[in-house]
């Protein structure tokens, strides 16, 4: 089993009301788990966000809390409900409805990997399934609402950024002919998940960097900034997804040659980010 379900870095002085979270770049596979696969160890890691916590592990030197996965994607999905039990590989589930996470195989318990591989030969137990949501899903999940509460209480309002890395090929069917290839996809479930001015930082921090913004297509959010946008509370949930291709080699999943100068350009996005709600008057501690 993967060590932990959670790695917390927090600031030596909590200036923010942001929380920087990244849930799929856990990159703890143990042997036990390879063991289990069809897949090498290559291939296993074809739907991680590798590297996106190195994009974002700065974040406390501007005052902001930085959560990240100990247990890879492919091992259990955080951006997805734990309810969403996909029948055609977890034992003694039954169907329920239409879920097309589930349906391509992309539940709480991964049945595949990113082209549709398959993850294992044949059904994991009921058990299995369980004991990975109460070992890594509820811990990190807990772990984040209370930052996220801990934040609310200090500054007034929290704002959660939740890190993701998309395939290259994922703008294919969106880009447009004639314009500059977005960089970037922000997800705010077309408003419900974060008050507008939120999500214009957000973009303003990303295009003063440098990087092409585009809003809610293809992704819209998943499960977190469902869950955890809620600007009526003053809570706020912005999904991130960065185009892999501009700091890593893909099909290797290495740092390619951009890398350093990717990391540094969002470094800027950082602490620019992480300025959101400071100068507002805080909250008194109950």
């Amino acid at each position: 089993m993967p060590k932990s379900a959670y790695e917390v870095i927090t600031p030596a002085k909590d200036r923010s009301c942001v929380v920087f979270a990244s849930p799929h770049s856990g990159r703890d596979y143990p042997w036990s788990f390879l063991r289990s696969t069809v897949l090498d160890e290559h291939a296993i890691r074809s739907s991680e966000d590798a590297f996106v916590d190195l994009m974002f592990d700065c974040a406390p030197e501007h005052g902001a809390v930085f959560i990240k996965a100990g247990a890879p994607r492919a091992f259990v999905d955080l951006n997805r409900a734990a309810e969403e039990l996909d029948p055609a590989l977890i034992e003694g589930v039954r169907r329920q409805g239409h879920n097309p996470r589930i349906a391509s195989g992309l539940g709480v318990i991964p049945r595949v990997v990113a082209n549709g591989r398959a993850i294992y030969r044949g059904k994991l137990t009921g058990e299995e399934a369980q004991r990975r949501i109460e070992k890594y899903w509820r811990p990190y999940h807990q772990k984040l609402q209370d930052l996220l509460d801990a934040a609310h209480q200090r500054h007034g309002q929290a704002v959660l950024i939740d890190c993701h890395s998309m395939p290259h090929e994922a703008m294919d069917g969106v880009a447009k002919s004639g314009v500059k290839r977005p960089d970037i996809v922000l997800g705010d479930r077309f408003g419900a998940a974060a008050a507008g001015e939120v999500v214009d930082r957000v973009e303003a921090a990303f295009a003063a960097a440098g990087f092409v913004v585009t809003r809610n297509t293809p992704f819209a959010g998943a499960y977190i900034t469902q869950a955890y946008g809620k600007p009526a509370r003053a809570q706020h949930a912005v999904q991130v997804e960065i185009d892999r291709s501009l700091y890593m080699n893909e099909t290797l999943v290495r740092p390619n040659g951009d890398f350093e100068d990717v990391q540094r350009a969002l470094r800027q996005v950082v602490a620019e980010v992480a300025r959101i709600g400071m100068g507002r008057v805080p909250l008194a501690a109950e």
